[in-house]
């Protein structure tokens, strides 16, 4: 594919913040920024590398705006970043949840709620950093392959921006997600197929003419759009005080985010902005799509892929990229991977709810319905600092717990009515 021609002179005045270089997390070998995300040599996925020698202080931090953009220091954005046209997600909140805890058996629980984001899932944070990155190598399509929450986050971002977006989802999405991702008003292409099947067919435009001038979110443009995950450790350990939680249960779809989240954590411990404490990280998988959850289980480094079958659409990524990264991540911290059934997840997405007045997607019920079976089999330390995330709004995945759930009753506008349905 034929590559917009890159300002050079953009590349050296603080365009990318401390970004240093692209480096691959397989042999080594250090790359200029650019629109690239694997290596010449080995293959190996690429990401960013940092010069933090100029340091940050939690100070500097906390005077920052109430989103993502008050780290700017630490990710690959301009230091004006936040005067930019952009939705700044971010900030959102960390749940004290004592209901939920106290049904669970969990001392000290707490709930980093994402959707409360712009489009109302986590995606917000890596499409803001991938938006700046695809203004500084001059594209002018914003794009993605997406299991939904990505294609909705990126029409806005774009519309925000004032640049094209053409997104491509599985065809067989939820409806809820489908509806949104399209009001923005960009190009949104259904395919007859999986995601991962989408996400080939991604790879292929890139190569074609037909997509140059295309900024891929979560292809060429990955090393940067992958470091916006950082920003939920930031914030999770800003919002405790900054310190460290002693467990988290991360949901896994590419795995992304997961080592992401360490890569935040280890970035404030190395620069001081907490202390060096241990942690544990716990990857979560629906049943129907849990290769990284069958590699653990079995001892394999390797992930089989397969064919997702699960309501859990979000994750239903059946080759995912990270996935053997995840797995070091998880052994290195102490963590571990598990996953649950659709109909743990239906119920967990409800106990949440009730619980803590937190309506979850079904991301957030496998790692809701993980938490309680990790609790359940003794992996976690019920006196422990416990985060748990949801991901994403339940208003996008309805349809998992249509049926399950509704009137309490239906009645003649009476009291003798209200009565007689027990309801007194």
């Amino acid at each position: 594919m034929a590559t917009p021609t890159i300002d050079s002179a953009a590349l050296t005045s603080g365009a990318f913040g401390p970004a240093a270089a692209l480096s691959c997390r397989e042999c080594g070998e250090r790359y200029d920024l650019g629109p690239i995300f694997a290596c010449a040599f080995c293959f190996g996925p690429l990401e960013v590398a940092y010069d933090f020698s100029g340091g940050v202080t939690r100070e500097q931090i906390e005077a920052g705006p109430n989103n993502i953009w008050r780290y700017a220091p630490l990710l690959p954005v301009s230091a004006d970043v936040a005067s930019r046209p952009n939705l700044n997600p971010g900030f959102t909140k960390l749940v004290v949840a004592r209901n939920l805890g106290r049904e669970l058996g969990l001392k000290d629980l707490y709930v980093k709620d994402d959707s409360g984001n712009p489009t109302h899932s986590f995606k917000d944070r890596v499409v803001a950093i991938a938006l700046e990155a695809a203004r500084n190598f001059g594209f002018t399509t914003l794009s993605c392959s997406s299991t939904g929450n990505l294609a909705g986050a990126v029409g806005a971002a774009a519309a925000r921006a004032g640049l094209r977006s053409c997104v491509f989802i599985p065809s067989d999405l939820e409806a809820g997600k489908v509806v949104t991702a399209a009001a923005y008003g960009g190009e949104l292409v259904a395919i007859e197929g999986t995601y991962d099947e989408v996400n080939r067919f991604c790879s292929e435009l890139i190569g074609d003419p037909v997509g140059e001038g295309w900024g891929f979110v979560n292809v060429n443009l990955r090393p940067y759009y992958g470091e916006g995950s950082k920003t939920l450790a930031y914030e999770i350990a800003e919002q405790l005080g900054w310190r460290l939680p002693e467990q988290i249960v991360i949901p896994i779809a590419s795995g992304s985010q997961l080592t992401k989240i360490d890569k935040g954590f280890r970035e404030l411990i190395k620069l001081g902005l907490v202390e060096d404490a241990p942690y544990k990280i716990f990857g979560a998988q629906a049943e129907g799509c849990s290769p990284v959850s069958a590699a653990w289980k079995a001892g394999h480094d390797v992930i089989r892929p397969v064919k997702p079958d699960t309501i859990a659409k979000s994750l239903a990524i059946g080759n995912p990229a990270d996935g053997p990264y995840v797995l070091d991540v998880c052994k290195r911290t102490g963590g571990a991977v598990e996953d649950v059934d659709d109909t743990q997840v239906v119920d967990a997405i409800k106990l949440l709810a009730r619980t803590e007045g937190v309506f979850g997607e079904t991301a957030g019920g496998v790692t809701v319905g993980v938490l309680r079976k990790l609790v359940e089999t003794g992996q976690l330390d019920p006196d422990a600092t416990t985060v748990v995330l949801n991901t994403g709004d339940g208003l996008k995945t309805l349809d998992a717990i249509e049926g399950t759930t509704g009137a309490t009753a239906t009645i003649r506008p009476s009291l003798d009515a209200f009565r007689a349905a027990g309801l007194a």
